[in-house]
């Protein structure tokens, strides 16, 4: 009798154990615009290592070069989960039929067009003709967000304006220089300029058309991963969002513009029409691809 109960026992314990193997998860993660595993451990290892326990899961990073290298890894299933913005998701959605897990949303997320003070622009229509500094071509917030400024100021950008792609930094300090008359650029990219400026020039620059807040970065899942294994993660993070944030927030400098977030498991793909509408007027009707890689 006793040896029938220890096998018994050791059967179930087994069965159990099985069971709870089943449950964890392998995840290969990638994060679009960062490049290099050095990078990722940096910005996002203690949010790896938070998700890995609250998910009973290992998360792997895998090291994208860029959007397109993103793209193609989910596409052929080397990579499950992919952290984008939303010019990246509305290709791969389209592309590899990704899935969203979850939205990263982050406060007062919109682009704008800045001129200096002191300069005879107040409008949109003022600067039409003249020398626009925009970041990195297929950026949300630095390219197809005030791109989109000028069409919904019946301004064609591609034909009525003289737009410069560079490092948004390298943009900024042309503007000082009177090299450009304005920038296009991300909320949180004047507010860092700005901090870093004389206490008596913070004052120099005006902001003539702010668009509406942009769509959320997105934590999307490749077509190859279960139903299932989508709503574990969705309510992982919905279960233990501030610790997620928190660890989001202990990274180095690239996890700054999540400050203030929170995570939005109630997302849908209509919210990224908006951007969709950006890649029309930037002449990618089709956004099948993505601008500039």
């Amino acid at each position: 009798m006793l040896r029938k109960l220890l096998i018994t026992g050791v059967m179930a314990l087994t069965t159990l154990g099985a069971s709870l193997s089943a449950q964890a998860e392998n995840i290969k993660l990638a994060i679009t615009d960062l490049v290099g595993l050095e990078e990722l451990q940096r910005e996002f290892g203690p949010f790896k290592k938070e998700l890995e326990r609250v998910t009973n899961s290992t998360v792997e990073f895998l090291p994208v070069t860029n959007r397109t290298a993103g793209l193609e890894a989910l596409r052929f299933k080397k990579v499950d989960f992919v952290l984008a913005g939303p010019a990246e998701y509305v290709v791969m959605q389209k592309r590899a039929n990704a899935s969203i897990v979850v939205g990263l949303y982050r406060p007062n997320y919109y682009s704008q067009v800045v001129v200096k003070a002191d300069s005879p622009y107040f409008t949109m229509k003022d600067i039409k003709g003249k020398r626009v500094g925009l970041g990195p071509v297929g950026s949300t917030s630095r390219h197809l967000g005030p791109i989109q400024l000028f069409a919904d100021a019946d301004i064609d950008p591609l034909k009525d304006t003289k737009i410069t792609h560079t490092n948004i930094r390298v943009a900024w300090e042309a503007l000082k220089k009177g090299d450009l008359d304005a920038v296009g650029m991300g909320r949180s990219d004047l507010e860092g300029f700005l901090a870093k400026e004389p206490e008596n020039m913070q004052n120099a620059y005006r902001i003539i058309a702010r668009g509406g807040d942009l769509p959320n970065d997105l934590l999307m899942a490749g077509e190859h991963v279960s139903p299932a294994v989508i709503e574990k993660f969705r309510q992982a993070f919905a279960q233990n969002s501030d610790v997620l944030i928190q660890s989001i927030l202990q990274g180095a400098d690239h996890v700054k513009r999540y400050k203030g977030m929170r995570f939005l498991t109630q997302v849908a793909n209509k919210d990224y029409d908006v951007v969709r509408s950006m890649y029309k007027t930037a002449g990618y009707p089709e956004y099948a691809s993505f601008i500039g890689d």
